[in-house]
């Protein structure tokens, strides 16, 4: 009788995103015996959009590659290249715009693939703001203010006729989970939030006043980086790297629902919000299938950061800031599999 009581109804779905999040961690473990080889990573940030890297480590995809990656989160763009450059870190994702200016600098780094094709955030506004306008005299939060997603959110005030910092003036606060609690606290009038924290905002009476990738359409956001010099000596590791973060992409890309049964746990956030901004992410580009760099992305970001640097023209080529040497043979050795 008490096992008719606590009868468990198990949905097809739930079996199927079971499946579908084991299958791969079974796959791996003919590999759990061998050693593999510390590889550590930096992201400058911990959101929905960075997801692939701790899915990548979940489903065992760089454990399958022999690398024991370890996922080191720190805030914003200039800390994590600082570490990629004295190799504390073997592979950054910061900041396309600070890539660029590191590069344009001296620094001898370079994009060898995309996380992040386009801009996943929108500008949260408390309550009493509900225009670009309401914003003239305030304080905006932003986890730096000279590159990544400080960078990106001045470009956009600009395209609405506010110039830092004779319109505003910008908080220097951390990641974004702090700048909602800064911008719940009444700290900020307004903040960049990604999908879908922007999503759990609005539902909380915060007014979404734009969306980044609205005015900058073909934003290159955040790239996988290296140090060139150490990944020439260590090519096969970060071949072995590109593979892993290939074939996590391919499996985010076919399987929502068992990637947000993770993520909405691993990002605390709600199964629905997870699986929205699965769909904004996929329809708008936000990740490439094969993690594929976008050259015209490229191109608009040396624009831009040219533009807002006073260089002049003509203007280096991409084959300054990137080297897709590594995701080609990476492909290349997948498709022979």
């Amino acid at each position: 009788m008490m096992g008719v009581l606590l009868r468990i109804k198990i949905t097809r779905s739930t079996i199927a995103i079971a499946l579908a999040m084991s299958a791969f961690v079974l796959a791996v473990a003919p590999c759990a015996a061998q050693d593999k080889i510390r590889f550590p990573i930096g992201a400058s940030s911990k959101t929905f959009s960075y997801g692939p890297l701790w899915l990548g480590q979940k489903l065992g995809f760089f454990e399958r590659e022999g690398l024991d990656v370890q996922i080191v989160v720190m805030r914003g763009t200039p800390i994590t290249l600082q570490a990629l450059a004295t190799e504390s870190i073997y592979v950054a994702n910061a900041g396309t715009d600070g890539v660029i200016g590191a590069v344009d600098k001296g620094l001898d780094l370079a994009m060898i693939g995309s996380l992040l094709n386009n801009l996943s955030m929108s500008l949260v506004a408390a309550k009493p703001y509900k225009t670009f306008d309401d914003l003239r005299g305030k304080t905006i939060g932003s986890q730096t203010i000279t590159t990544g997603t400080g960078f990106a959110m001045r470009l956009v005030l600009r395209a609405h006729g506010l110039e830092y910092p004779r319109d505003y003036q910008i908080l220097n606060i951390g990641g974004v989970t702090d700048r909602y609690v800064a911008l719940q606290s009444g700290q900020i009038a307004a903040t960049p939030l990604s999908v879908p924290l922007d999503i759990s905002a609005k539902q909380q009476g915060y007014n979404v006043i734009g969306y980044f990738a609205d005015d900058l359409p073909s934003y290159f956001f955040n790239p996988y980086t290296v140090k060139r010099s150490w990944a020439e000596k260590n090519r096969p590791m970060v071949v072995r790297y590109m593979k892993a973060i290939v074939q996590t992409h391919r499996w985010l890309f076919d399987n929502r629902d068992a990637a947000c049964a993770y993520l909405s746990k691993e990002m605390a956030m709600t199964v629905e919000n997870c699986r929205v901004a699965w769909e904004y992410s996929v329809k708008n580009r936000v990740w490439d299938r094969n993690a594929d760099i976008s050259l015209d992305g490229v191109r608009t970001m040396i624009k831009i950061v040219a533009e807002i640097n006073g260089q002049k023209e003509p203007l280096p080529p991409p084959e300054k800031y990137i080297d897709q040497s590594y995701l080609k043979q990476a492909l290349g050795e997948l498709a022979k599999k």
